[in-house]
């Protein structure tokens, strides 16, 4: 890869600073690292491939060399911000969704964290917190981006269908210029990240709203549950097939019940 092409795209973001990687073992890490030196907010730290990357419940996150998005970005929340740290992780997820727009196609959130594109995950984020004492210091917000379909894990390693950003726009995409949409949205939503256009944001792309799922609650085995919304904590508002309601603040959607 030409280092002058990914610095063409990268250098007229207001980026605190930025590091590219041919390979590394997980960018979240090499991030909390750096924060631990004195990395900047806006710090990004990107790699070719990722041969140790993690999701959620400590899935593995592979990404092979000119396939993916294998990207972490340091934040310093504010004071407001630090009471609504749930919001990051919809934050990266909404960059993704309006970048896409751009390109002509809708994407939605599956919550928590993922980015469905014609009902498969093709994005990934996962939030990690750096404290000093009892004080947040930093979040370290990773994000991966299946590209091409090469990216895309063989079926038997998959808990939810997965699809990859060219095979659901049918066409070849410039992974930089992606990567320079993403952090331009991630850019303008942080500027009404504790406002309520956020959440109404956050809702207009939430997937399965009004529909009948099958959730799981960690430890338990999952049940159909209706999705009904998110609440302004980042918490998933469900009912359940008796009609009771409650919110939601682990677990995953493991299934969409079709008619």
């Amino acid at each position: 890869m030409d280092p002058s092409v990914l610095k063409s795209y990268l250098d007229p973001l207001p980026l605190g600073d930025w590091q590219f990687y041919d390979e590394a073992g997980s960018t979240n890490d090499l991030a909390l690292a750096w924060v631990r030196v004195g990395a900047p907010d806006w710090a990004l730290v990107l790699a070719d491939s990722q041969t140790a990357g993690r999701g959620r419940e400590k899935r593995r996150w592979v990404t092979i060399p000119g396939a993916a998005l294998a990207f972490s970005l340091v934040m310093k929340p504010s004071a407001s911000e630090k009471m609504l740290v749930q919001r990051f992780t919809a934050l990266a997820a909404l960059g993704l969704i309006r970048a896409l727009k751009v390109m002509g196609y809708t994407a939605e959130i599956k919550w928590p964290n993922d980015v469905l594109l014609e009902g498969g995950k093709a994005a990934g984020v996962l939030v990690e917190a750096s404290w000093q004492a009892e004080t947040l210091e930093a979040l370290v917000v990773g994000m991966g981006v299946n590209v091409s379909e090469d990216s895309v894990p063989l079926t038997g390693f998959l808990n939810y269908p997965a699809t990859s950003v060219e095979e659901a726009l049918g066409k070849p995409v410039d992974r930089w210029a992606l990567l320079a949409g993403i952090l331009r949205a991630m850019m303008d939503y942080r500027k009404i990240l504790t406002g309520d256009a956020f959440m109404q944001a956050w809702t207009e792309h939430l997937a399965f709203i009004g529909e009948w799922v099958s959730f799981r609650l960690p430890g338990e085995e999952a049940k159909p549950m209706k999705v009904l919304g998110v609440t302004p904590q980042g918490e998933l508002m469900l009912e359940g097939m008796n009609g009771e309601r409650g919110n939601a603040v682990a677990g995953e959607i493991v299934m969409c019940y079709h008619d």
